[in-house]
């Protein structure tokens, strides 16, 4: 099967959105706390150019199961 792109970005978005599901459903058992515990990527570029203006905030909240879930992915992809 031919591998691009597009592909590696799917299972890349899979896998974070697989782990941040398990991080959610684990989040009530108090032993695992440092497995659901997220911190905040904020990105918020804007400008002001007179004729267009744009603001623009993207935020995602990483947690150490999501980022388990991005590696098995990009394992997965290179199983392929």
């Amino acid at each position: 099967m031919k591998k691009n792109f597009w592909i590696l970005l799917l299972f890349i978005l899979i896998g974070m959105l697989a782990g941040a599901l398990v991080s959610r459903w684990l989040q009530p058992v108090p032993g695992l706390s440092f497995l659901t515990k997220t911190s905040p990527v904020v990105w918020s570029p804007a400008a002001d150019l007179l004729v267009l203006s744009y603001d623009l905030t993207i935020r995602i909240e990483v947690s150490l199961l999501s980022v388990i879930g991005l590696i098995i992915a990009i394992w997965l992809y290179r199983k392929m």
